[in-house]
């Protein structure tokens, strides 16, 4: 017993034995060489791929973006230009409405003025013909007048034109000096 009490004092518990540690060290030896040729390079071809793709994708997002920014300025440039293109079309119909408005301005002067024109030169004829109907009424009345005061007869035509233009160019006088 004295013996086993020896052998067991000896005896580390931390140290594993000896044909222990080498049967685990070969196996481990084994386990990590499969992995290495089998496993390993799979997780490598993955992990690559990924990379590629990774960056791949980061390439075409800065592509993506690249062009986005330049349709982008594209639009700005094309909204500016429209703008430019309104406000120039704007100018062009309030300059064509202003110009509208004189033409149609000008017009109802003339029109007004042809119109005024057309009652003047009616109110004349009016004027006119009031006139000699009232020398004719006038004349009747003066030579019928005439006629009775002096007890003869006025039928003469030309002796009643006398008459009357002279009767009316004595009322015209009378009235042109009393102005």
């Amino acid at each position: 017993m004295n013996l086993l009490v020896l052998a067991a004092e000896t005896e580390n518990p931390l140290v594993p034995p000896i044909p222990e540690l080498v049967i685990g060290l070969i196996a481990f030896v084994i386990v990590f060489g499969f992995l290495a040729k089998k496993l390993l390079p799979n997780i490598n071809k993955v992990l690559d791929e990924r990379r590629e793709q990774i960056e791949g994708g980061i390439e075409k997002a800065e592509a993506a973006q690249t062009e986005a920014q330049s349709v982008l300025e594209q639009y700005k440039a094309q909204l500016a230009e429209a703008r430019h293109e309104a406000a120039r079309l704007r100018q062009e119909a309030l300059e064509q409405g202003t110009a509208l408005k004189e033409e149609l301005r000008a017009e109802g002067q003339r029109q007004r003025e042809e119109i005024i024109a057309a009652g003047h030169a009616q109110i004349e004829a009016d004027r006119k013909a009031a006139s000699h109907a009232l020398r004719q009424d006038v004349g009747k009345l003066a030579t019928d007048l005439a006629g009775k005061l002096v007890g003869e007869s006025l039928e003469d035509a030309a002796r009643q034109s006398r008459t009357i233009d002279r009767f009316l160019s004595e009322l015209e006088e009378k009235a042109e000096a009393a102005r």
